[in-house]
């Protein structure tokens, strides 16, 4: 070979016989930044998932409270309506103790003890149904009578409606049934129903409870009155929280928090049912529950 002929090129060796340094060299040219400069997305997501379920857990915690707070509302609208049937029950079992004692009469003594029985047991059956309200409700869905949920109801009102000129009809199928849970259903039912008084308090009327099996294996249950009804232009914002068209009224038991109507719609969407309301001022108010029928 001449003295100054040209090196021949070097060729590249295959892949497989590449020194290691090389792979090396190409892997740091094709990875860009080094790993410790790249943003954790992974810790960051799972950072985040945290806070998503520790906020979850709060809202759950608050919309229980405020369900429970509404319920307690509820009942204490209602301790007026309590307060004078006690007063109602307890006048004659003092006015018959009072004139026994008076004559010494053993038979009229044997009657003030059967009327003091009397009283006592449906105080205490009143005190049992405002105890049971106050209560946390449980969490068991089921099929639920709808008859007994409004015999019920009407019972938690405390005073019999037809004292206060007001009728009651109730036409439901005993074996008509939904699937729901009870004590949150009572809870819906029960406001309803102090709705529906308060707005015929003063005034006349008629308040009917109704149910009827609807299509797609679901139950329709009514609750109209015929009261002060709502003014159209606040049909829209009814079931909003804290509206209420009652805030100024001077009696407590006829004055509204405007939660009632807001919490039962939410309770009757959780059980997989819809509310809906009609109402003609003057003439009164009609409230549609659907709830999915059972057994």
């Amino acid at each position: 070979m001449p003295p100054f002929a040209p090196k021949p090129p070097q060729r590249t060796p295959p892949a497989g016989n590449r020194p290691e340094t090389a792979k090396q060299s190409l892997t740091a040219v094709t990875l860009g930044k080094p790993p410790a400069q790249q943003p954790n997305v992974t810790r960051d997501a799972y950072a985040l998932q945290a806070q998503l379920d520790h906020l979850g857990q709060q809202f759950d915690s608050l919309r229980a409270q405020l369900r429970q707070s509404q319920k307690l509302a509820t009942l204490g609208t209602t301790t007026a309506m309590i307060a004078h049937e006690l007063n109602n029950l307890l006048t004659p079992v003092m006015a018959y103790a009072r004139e026994a004692l008076d004559r010494d009469d053993v038979d009229l003594m044997r009657l003030a003890l059967q009327k003091t029985l009397d009283r006592v047991t449906a105080m205490r059956e009143m005190a049992d149904r405002v105890v049971g309200l106050a209560r946390r409700p449980d969490t068991v869905v089921k099929s639920v009578p709808l008859v007994h949920v409004a015999q019920e109801a009407l019972a938690c009102l405390g005073r019999d409606p037809a004292k206060d000129g007001i009728s009651t009809r109730l036409q439901i199928d005993p074996l008509l049934c939904v699937r729901a849970n009870e004590s949150q259903l009572l809870q819906v039912v029960l406001n309803l129903l102090t709705n529906a008084r308060q707005a015929m308090l003063g005034r006349r009327g008629l308040l009917t409870i109704e149910a009827e099996p609807a299509p797609n294996d679901q139950v329709r249950l009514h609750v109209r009155d015929t009261g002060c009804g709502i003014p159209a232009e606040h049909l829209a914002d009814v079931f909003d929280p804290f509206f209420s068209a009652r805030q100024n009224t001077d009696r407590p038991d006829q004055r509204g928090l405007g939660l009632g109507l807001a919490i039962c719609r939410d309770i009757i969407e959780e059980l997989g049912g819809q509310i809906e309301l009609e109402s003609t001022l003057g003439e009164g108010t009609s409230v549609t529950i659907t709830l999915p029928r059972g057994q």
